[in-house]
């Protein structure tokens, strides 16, 4: 199987570049996986979405993004969120906390959704 070069960026940092084998990514359209060879694509990144990066030994790194866009051409792909979390860093109860606050606004409940998606995506062994 081919590899791509993939990015992972926030406004704040690079969060991962490197070679993966499939880039998973929630747009405003859907669901949709990448390939090496897919065909050229700009989307847009939902607030609170999941992306999953299957890297070439393997690895999966998922990290919560929060609006921004991705380019896709044959052999890459640019991730450039607003912002961006690896699930790993994520504090959990801390989400759902703003979750549960009825006063938190509809910026803090997108980013604590996607982080918590983050966290579930990265517990299961499926993409």
């Amino acid at each position: 199987m081919a590899d791509m070069s993939v990015d992972l960026v926030s406004i704040e940092r690079r969060l991962w570049s490197g070679t993966a084998s499939f880039v998973s990514a929630q747009t405003t359209e859907g669901q949709i996986g990448i390939l090496h060879g897919h065909e050229p694509v700009l989307g847009q990144l939902v607030e609170g979405g999941v992306v999953t990066i299957v890297g070439t030994e393997g690895e999966r790194i998922v990290a919560a993004v929060n609006g921004g866009f991705f380019s896709v051409t044959g052999a890459t792909v640019r991730i450039l969120a607003e912002t961006a979390d690896f699930a790993g860093d994520v504090d959990v109860d801390a989400a759902r906390a703003v979750l549960a606050d009825p006063n938190a606004t509809e910026q803090e409940r997108n980013m604590a959704t996607g982080r918590v998606r983050a966290v579930e995506a990265a517990g299961s062994s499926s993409i």
